[in-house]
């Protein structure tokens, strides 16, 4: 059940059988959230941190004026507010995009985890720096890049994070967003969102139809996007 997480945290470095039975004992309860529940909600002080087995979700902040920015994407593997281990209060919240199975590591548990197995606590603690980065890459893209390349460099990170956990098939992925729901991550009307994503298929570079989209040429979609995944950490090696 947590080989998504494993496969996650491996493409880091090696994770031994001893480390994944810490992480096993770690979790306490799972359940199911539907689209548009809050999985995490603002300002709440969590005692577990939660796991994404399935579907995708999205940290979020609402301004005054009811509008809704989203911050980051998360994918099975992804612990969405591992974080709030230690800053305990929740600044933002984390909604299913799509009907979503998650698990609960208590936070006494993974406070044995950094007593207890140094190594393990590395891994984790780069989960959080990595979501970190992801966050810069976001911002970047927000403010300097234009939206055809927003978009493309978007839909580089989610299939290379969706291929470490196995969950593409070949160069297609699941991405059950609405054009409104890519609207507010990317910033944009609707009626732009759907300019963009024209675009895109006019050059050629994916086809997008049923919530699946298909890279019909990866290299093109790079240089569109200027996608480098260094800020992914991909490589493995000792931590």
């Amino acid at each position: 059940m947590l080989e998504s997480l494993y496969l996650n945290l491996a493409q880091h470095d090696a994770l031994s059988d001893a480390e994944k039975a810490l992480l096993a004992e770690a979790m306490t309860f799972e359940r199911h959230f539907a689209v548009g529940q809050d999985i995490v909600a603002s300002g709440a002080r969590p005692t577990h941190s939660t796991l994404i087995l399935d579907g995708l979700a999205a940290r979020y902040k609402v301004l005054e004026n009811g509008g809704r920015q989203f911050t980051s994407l998360q994918v099975p593997g992804d612990f969405v507010d591992l974080h709030a281990f230690l800053l305990k209060t929740m600044d933002h919240g984390i909604v299913a995009m799509s009907p979503c199975h998650v698990m609960f590591a208590d936070h006494s548990r993974l406070r044995a985890i950094t007593e207890e197995a140094p190594h393990l606590t590395r891994l984790l603690w780069l989960d959080t720096l990595v979501d970190g980065a992801i966050h810069r890459e976001w911002i970047v893209a927000m403010g300097r890049r234009s939206k055809t390349s927003h978009l493309a460099h978007l839909l580089c990170e989610l299939f290379v994070r969706l291929q470490v956990v196995q969950r593409t098939n070949g160069m297609s992925f699941h991405l059950p967003l609405s054009q409104a729901e890519l609207a507010d991550v990317l910033g944009l009307s609707v009626v732009h969102m759907n300019r963009v994503i024209g675009a895109l298929r006019k050059v050629g570079v994916v086809n997008w139809a049923n919530h699946t989209v298909t890279i019909l040429d990866w290299h093109r979609l790079q240089e569109i996007a200027e996608f480098d995944p260094t800020y992914l950490s991909l490589t493995r090696e000792p931590r």
